[in-house]
């Protein structure tokens, strides 16, 4: 009798950071756990990350959509004006994943937010926690009640914005109908760490399945603070740098003890010596930044919805900066910010000792997060992977 071959799933994460590829990992090690083959398509930089993690898996090329945020004026509304490059963008993907699977012998497809990885014949998931994206127009929402807020807007600017969000949500879910199902890194429940991004009124016609937060990284038994500031860089340019720079010149003048980790995974770029009692890095380790996350007693990061899973995995508040222009980022901050996990700061007078000053004199807390269910949604999609092959296979 011959022995079956393992279930082939081909995962491939959004060019758009680390954030995309690093919240693949516990879906790949948990994959690799219930036996299935694993391959990864992602960029060079996303590749250098997970081969560290994943040294015996298959790497393939994948295009890539290459987003870059602009300077000034034209910051918000730059996506706006990237939609006809990402809508090819898209068809060019659909086209690579058909070519694909005519090569190689995969039975389903995990894509993170990716949009063209949808396929007729081959089991696709798509993988986000925006749903309700924002446009950024809406954050002026909670205003309109808020008779004391400086942001208030007129009644008609009100339903202008609802209606731009209801038609952005009717376009995502365009796309992600195309695929087989889609999870939802996130709780199902009145406690959700996306807020309005994961929850919408209305969801996909395709099921969803709500998986948990993603993390590769976990909270120590020991809870011994040896870093005074822990600074994760991350996300597209030239905003990651446009940063770097306001924080390496204030560091420069500053008598902080400081670590900086800059999320340029494989990168040959000279790391600067701004003074001492300033490390830089341009990667770390998972081991290392696990216990960085862990004895740093100040964090500063983006908002990432990645950025923000690792860190209350870890149970850290943290200084957020979201990328300006990044209207997901934006939300975020101020969601967690509101709730009071997180501490908001804002990139356009950011001033590193006045925020640690204030981040020190707010009450913050972290809510008892259920684990991810991740386990067992696996399970279930490997089985009816192996059972839908048996069928194919009669």
């Amino acid at each position: 009798m011959m022995e079956k071959s393992p279930i082939s799933v081909l995962i491939a994460p959004l060019d758009w950071g680390l954030g995309h590829a690093t919240r693949c990992i516990p879906i790949i090690n948990e994959l690799i756990l219930q036996g299935a083959r694993v391959m990864v398509a992602a960029n060079p930089a996303q590749n250098t990350l997970l081969k560290s993690e994943f040294p015996l898996i298959e790497f393939i090329k994948i295009p890539g959509y290459n987003i870059r945020y602009k300077r000034g004026i034209l910051l918000r509304w730059n996506l706006l004006f990237r939609i006809p490059s990402i809508l090819n963008q898209i068809k060019r993907e659909n086209s690579w994943l058909d070519e694909i699977l005519q090569r190689y012998p995969i039975d389903a497809v995990i894509s993170d937010n990716r949009y063209g990885l949808f396929h007729k014949t081959c089991p696709c998931v798509f993988v986000t926690h925006q749903l309700q994206i924002q446009s950024g127009i809406g954050r002026s929402l909670t205003a309109w009640n808020n008779r004391d807020s400086q942001e208030r807007i007129s009644r008609k600017s009100f339903f202008i914005a609802r209606w731009i969000d209801h038609k952005i949500l009717q376009w995502n879910y365009s796309f992600i109908e195309k695929f087989s199902s889609c999870w939802i890194p996130d709780l199902d429940g009145d406690l959700s760490l996306a807020g309005l991004l994961s929850h919408p009124d209305k969801y996909p016609s395709i099921p969803v399945r709500y998986i948990g937060p993603l993390s590769r990284f976990y909270k120590s038994d020991k809870n011994i603070q040896t870093n005074e500031l822990l600074i994760l860089l991350a996300g597209p340019e030239p905003q990651r740098t446009d940063f770097e720079n306001i924080l390496f010149h204030q560091l420069k003048n500053s008598t902080i003890n400081a670590i900086v980790v800059r999320g340029l995974p494989g990168s040959d770029l000279t790391v600067p010596d701004i003074r001492e009692g300033v490390q830089i890095w341009n990667h770390l380790s998972t081991e290392l930044l696990n216990e960085l996350l862990n004895n740093s007693e100040i964090i500063l990061a983006r908002s990432g919805y990645s950025t923000v899973m690792d860190l209350l995995a870890v149970r850290k508040n943290a200084i957020l900066v979201p990328t300006p222009g990044q209207t997901e980022q934006e939300y975020l901050a101020n969601y967690l910010h509101e709730n009071k996990w997180m501490f908001l700061v804002e990139q356009k007078y950011f001033n590193l000792q006045a925020a640690i000053d204030a981040f020190k004199n707010t009450e913050l807390a972290i809510p008892e997060i259920p684990r991810t269910n991740l386990q067992d949604v696996i399970g279930e999609f490997l089985k009816d992977l192996s059972a839908r092959k048996e069928m194919i296979g009669k």
